[in-house]
């Protein structure tokens, strides 16, 4: 199974605001930057993410974008489906080898594969992947801050 990069770009912008932006928001620039997502490409995922509720949109010096609702509630099925459009196995036309009409075509695998690989995706959510990544030693951004007291 091939991610396309849309999504791989908007699982990694929505992991970076979760993990990185702690309810203030990020611009756009600066994820991209530091997710290595081209700025353009990425402005234009996250409209998508915004009409589907995802992330919010904040204008002004101090704009950006961060997550509409907490990371336990987003899961990775959520961004798939705000990028792809719903999980469904039969959408492109008929998968693999088989052609239309063939005797032979396991038509009855689409629907309960396509079942199966929503759900594992609901089960993840990015406040578990957060969690995953301050155990895995992933370096926030803000972690080089210095904080000075006098």
């Amino acid at each position: 199974m091939r991610v396309s990069s849309q999504v791989r770009y908007a699982l990694c912008g929505v992991f970076d605001l979760a993990y990185n932006g702690r309810g203030v928001p990020l611009q756009v620039r600066v994820v991209g930057e530091r997710q290595k997502i081209p700025v353009r490409y990425l402005e234009q995922i996250f409209r998508r993410l915004r009409r589907a509720g995802l992330v919010e949109a904040r204008r002004g010096p101090r704009g950006g974008y961060r997550l509409a609702r907490p990371a336990a509630q987003i899961t990775l099925r959520d961004v798939v489906e705000a990028v792809e459009g719903p999980i469904n196995a039969e959408r492109g036309g008929t998968p693999g080898p088989w052609r239309a009409g063939s005797v032979h075509q396991p038509a009855f695998l689409w629907a309960p594969l396509s079942a199966r690989l929503a759900g594992a995706l609901a089960e993840i959510d990015f406040e578990t992947l957060c969690r995953d990544a301050a155990r895995a030693g992933v370096r926030r951004a803000d972690e080089d801050a210095r904080m000075y007291f006098i």
